[in-house]
Order: C-alpha cells, then sequence, then structure tokens
C-alpha cells in the first residue's frame, strides 16, 4: 500500500498494511537547530514550505511519511491584501503595525508569537463596503490552475493531497479581531450576516472552479482556529446557526466529487464545536491540540461514533524530554489507534526544544509497533 492508500483505508476502517507517519510541520528555529548540531545541512530545507517538495524529502530524512498540511489552498481571503505598515514605533522596539488582514497589531522584530491585537479597519458598514467587499470578488486569478493541471498530469502520485477550502470564519475573525467580531454580532446582526456569507460565497465558487480542473484529492481541509484552553471563541449556537449552512454547501460540494475524508484545524478546547462541523459535514478533527484541557479522543468517539474521525494528538513537548517519555506517549495513543478512524500526529508545528534523535526514536518506534 502507498501512504495515500493508508489513509483512506484508515480513515473508512478498513485492512492496512501499517500506520502512516504524519506530521504537522517545524518551526523554521527547530530546523536551523538541527543544522546547527550536523543532522541537517542548509540546503536540506531551502525553499521549505509545507507540504513541497522540500518537505516531502525533509519528512523523509527526519523519519516521517507526510504533512498532512500537504495540499492545494483556495483563495478566500482579501485579495490583494492590505500592504503592511508600521503606523507607530516604541521606544523598547515594539511597533504598531497594520497587517494583511486590516488587522492592527502590536509586534517586536525577532519575536514569533502571536501579536497583540490592538485595532481592525473593518468596523462598520462604510469601513466593510470601501475596504473589504472589492477584495473579496472572484477572479480566475484566485485559483492555481498550473498547479492544478499539473497534478492532473501525474495520475500515479502516492503521497495524500488535501483541498484547502480556507475559512468560513477564522478569517473573518483575523480581520476583525476576538472582541471586534463579538461586538459586530451584538451590534449589527444584518453586517454580521452579510460579511459570513460573502466569505462562504466566494469560497464555495473559488473550490468549485478548482474541482472542476482537478478532482482527486484524498480529503478536504477547512482552517478555523476558533478555540483557546476554555473553549470556542464563539457562541457555538452562532456558529451553527451562521456559520454551519455554508459549511454544508461546501462539504456537500467536495462529496460530490468523491472526497470523503473532510478535515478541520482548530486548536484549543474544540469540544463544544464538534457537534456543529459533524453537522455539517466535517468528519475530522486536527490537530487535536493536547494542553491543560486534556482533549479526549477516546471519549468523543464514544459519544459521537464512527464518524468522528482524528488526526493529531501526539503531544509533542515530550520530542524535548527522553525515550522512556516517549514511549509512554506512545503507549497513551496505542488505544486510540485501536479505535480505528484515527492517525496520530504531533499536535503542532515542532518546536525547538525537540530534540532530533527523540523525533527519530518516535518515528522507529511508530513504525515497530504499528507496522
Amino acid at each position: 500500500m502507498n501512504n495515500r492508500q493508508r489513509v483512506k483505508a484508515i480513515m473508512n476502517y478498513e485492512s492496512y498494511d501499517r500506520l502512516p507517519l504524519v506530521h504537522f510541520g517545524y518551526w523554521r528555529e527547530t530546523l536551523d537547530k538541527w543544522a546547527s548540531e550536523g543532522h541537517l545541512k542548509k540546503e536540506d530545507y531551502e525553499g521549505y514550505n509545507e507540504g513541497n517538495e522540500v518537505d516531502r524529502a525533509l519528512s523523509e530524512k527526519v523519519g516521517f511519511d507526510f504533512n498532512w498540511q500537504t495540499m492545494i489552498y483556495a483563495d478566500g481571503n482579501v485579495n490583494p491584501g492590505f500592504e503592511q505598515k508600521i503606523l507607530e514605533e516604541f521606544p523598547d522596539g515594539t511597533q504598531k503595525v497594520l497587517d494583511y488582514n486590516g488587522l492592527i497589531t502590536l509586534q517586536k522584530p525577532g519575536i514569533n508569537s502571536i501579536p497583540a491585537e490592538v485595532g481592525y479597519t473593518l468596523q462598520n458598514r462604510k469601513s466593510w463596503e470601501e475596504c473589504y467587499l472589492p477584495k473579496l470578488q472572484y477572479f480566475d486569478g484566485r485559483v492555481d490552475s498550473d498547479a492544478l493541471i499539473k497534478l492532473k498530469q501525474n495520475p500515479d502520485r502516492d503521497y495524500p493531497l488535501g483541498i484547502n477550502c480556507w475559512s468560513l470564519f477564522g478569517g473573518i475573525r483575523n480581520w476583525m479581531g476576538v472582541q471586534g467580531i463579538s461586538y459586530l454580532y451584538a451590534d449589527d446582526e444584518e453586517l454580521y450576516d452579510e460579511i459570513i456569507q460573502t466569505v462562504a460565497d466566494l469560497n464555495f465558487k473559488v473550490i468549485e472552479k478548482m474541482l472542476s480542473i482537478y478532482s482527486d484529492f484524498d480529503f478536504a481541509h477547512f482552517w478555523e482556529d476558533l478555540c483557546y484552553k476554555n473553549g470556542p471563541l464563539v457562541n457555538p449556537r452562532v456558529f451553527e446557526e451562521k456559520v454551519g449552512p455554508n459549511y454544508r454547501r461546501i462539504t456537500d460540494l467536495v462529496k460530490s466529487y468523491g472526497i470523503d475524508i473532510i478535515s478541520v484545524d482548530s486548536d484549543g478546547k474544540i469540544d463544544d464545536l464538534i457537534p456543529a462541523w459533524l453537522n455539517n459535514g466535517v468528519n475530522t478533527v486536527f490537530p487535536i491540540e493536547v494542553g491543560t484541557w486534556e482533549p479526549d479522543f477516546a471519549l468523543w468517539r464514544k459519544k459521537y461514533g464512527k464518524k468522528l474521525r482524528g488526526v493529531g494528538g501526539m503531544d509533542k513537548k515530550f520530542f524535548g524530554f527522553d525515550y522512556a517519555a516517549i514511549d509512554a506517549e506512545i503507549e497513551r495513543l496505542r488505544p486510540l489507534v485501536e479505535l480505528g478512524g484515527y492517525i496520530p500526529c504531533p499536535d503542532h508545528r515542532i518546536a525547538p526544544d525537540a530534540k532530533w534523535e527523540n523525533v527519530q526514536y518516535y518515528c522507529d518506534r511508530m513504525r515497530e509497533i504499528f507496522s
């Protein structure tokens, strides 16, 4: 079997020869550290981007089979994006920046973390119609036709490939911040609905065009990032009511092309949003981020049955510990694998505290145990 066949077999509760070893990328600092230690050469990851040929070659060198983020992306975001500008600079080096999405954040050069949101361009109907609506129109340039045609010319592809359906809510949250989009629902529900519908309509058109050119994808994937350690950043009832029907339109579309594995990327404690996703055609949660809230895929499976699948849930912090910690984590994952419909994957991009030898040990042990 190849990895395409393995993924489809596992997610459809069919027999397979071995578990594929899946990852979710690396921090750039991680690759630099491994290179400084002599495990990699700079040319091993020059031009690295998730899912590209460099990533596939690097996966083999590290010990993995493939990156779940191997996808062709739909462009349903603002296009063109906003020109990034430094609006203000403070004595400690912190900068107030207008970003690609029109969000105003505080950033400090050299610090890689989620910046603080301090303002946003999208505040009312006037700013929506003048600054955003013109950037959310369909045009053929939103679809990378050349990449899709190239895929048609490679019918023997043996690695899993997804169609990324972008986002129906998380992207809007990136424009307005959590506070902005929350107040908008209370202050102007009509505009709130219009923005969501505009984004959904654009995404549908882009995905429909992509599938008309090439449709031999192994899964479809949404990105949302809608939760934190205590739960959703949006009321689940509101999400179900406002966003759910648009999920259903797109999941019905991809299923009509034979794509029956549909995953969503959301961090944090996702428990309360799982019903809305399942009700509207999503059947796979990813990356099942491990945190203080201790997500329990086995409990979800007991509650929702085999219609729920999962990719992720391996606690990547153990890459910074020792072999014993990794062995214990693999044993924790073993009963989840035995449930079927589940593929372990480090719960986020592998961080700089990861030891090269630990990652290779994990890959070797996983192959030994799950073959």
